[in-house]
């Protein structure tokens, strides 16, 4: 092929590569809280309130409720365990979204036995579960349409952010704008019955394959050093089912004094509300109900409140 012909072949495919940019353009512009449960983490403006922790708080902390008692917005910048577990790519991620201009800033740090620790087998920083989270790979938090998330992170077929977008309906885990995500699943007592079980039985077989981690509880110092001169940090552990909430004390009977050792040497709170698990309703009795969630989110504010007030 000679050049003269080379030349109008490429001018020619120039067109196709140009057409499918733009219809990823257009699909991206349909990104929305039902494109997949992370997107809108990265595509709202920067939080001054932020929440921190995984499944639990991501489910459990509702920034709404916190806005209304509380006169300020929030952010729940929550994933799960496996890719938003203290350590340094969380706080990475963590002077990435949070405005940097914050003075006075609320905080709330989300734990549990399991945020803050590590499998047994993982001996290697590059083996921590946490390598393979969107924090490790994205740069801007901030952008609508975020399409670094879209082409870094988006595990399933362009057309699927059209045909799924939220003006069509929303889905069962819907991540609202601040970050919470709302489950809708069949909430009769079998079926609750049945999700409890398999959950209590998934505890039971990790329980032991994990320990409490140093790497974490340093991460966790380091995220606490870097957010107090910004505003007032808050611990908070968040309860689940009694046959979970057994388990776990029973795998680690430390960590409450852990957790109260670290507020007493950080100086912040540690709101420990683990311990009425019959005043909240669960899901699959690790992960609460929304409305048990907003119940448990008005006791989060009104812990903030008293202490606000007696600071004054």
């Amino acid at each position: 092929m000679n050049s003269f012909n080379m030349g109008k072949f490429l001018f020619k495919i120039s067109f196709y590569f140009i057409g499918i940019a733009a219809v990823l353009l257009l699909l991206g512009s349909y990104a929305d809280s039902n494109t997949d449960d992370n997107y809108m983490h990265f595509a709202v403006p920067k939080p001054q309130n932020i929440i921190l922790g995984d499944s639990r708080s991501v489910q459990g902390v509702v920034p709404d409720v916190l806005k209304n008692k509380l006169d300020m917005p929030f952010d729940n910048f929550s994933l799960n365990i496996v890719h938003s577990p203290y350590g340094e790519i969380y706080l990475k991620a963590l002077k990435r979204k949070l405005d940097p201009d914050t003075k006075n800033g609320i905080f709330i740090l989300t734990v549990n036995p399991w945020n803050l620790a590590l499998r047994n087998d993982v001996k290697k920083k590059e083996d921590f579960p946490e390598e393979e989270s969107p924090f490790n790979n994205m740069y801007f938090y901030d952008m609508s349409p975020n399409y670094e998330y879209l082409i870094k992170n988006l595990h399933k077929s362009w057309f699927r952010i059209y045909l799924d977008r939220e003006a069509v309906g929303r889905s069962n885990t819907f991540l609202h704008k601040d970050g919470w995500m709302e489950v809708n699943v069949d909430m009769n007592k079998d079926s609750i019955a049945a999700r409890t079980a398999r959950k209590t039985e998934d505890t039971k077989e990790m329980m032991y394959g994990y320990s409490l981690s140093q790497e974490r509880m340093k991460a966790i110092n380091g995220i606490i050093d870097y957010l107090k001169p910004k505003g007032s940090v808050y611990l908070v552990r968040i309860p689940v089912s009694k046959n979970i909430l057994t388990l776990e004390n029973k795998r680690f009977p430390e960590f409450n004094g852990l957790m109260k050792e670290l507020a007493k040497k950080q100086n912040v709170k540690f709101y420990d509300f683990s311990g009425h698990p019959d005043d909240f309703v669960y899901v699959d009795g690790n992960h609460m109900y929304k409305d048990s969630g907003k119940l448990l989110t008005s006791q989060i504010a009104d812990s903030i409140k008293r202490d606000r007030k007696n600071l004054k």
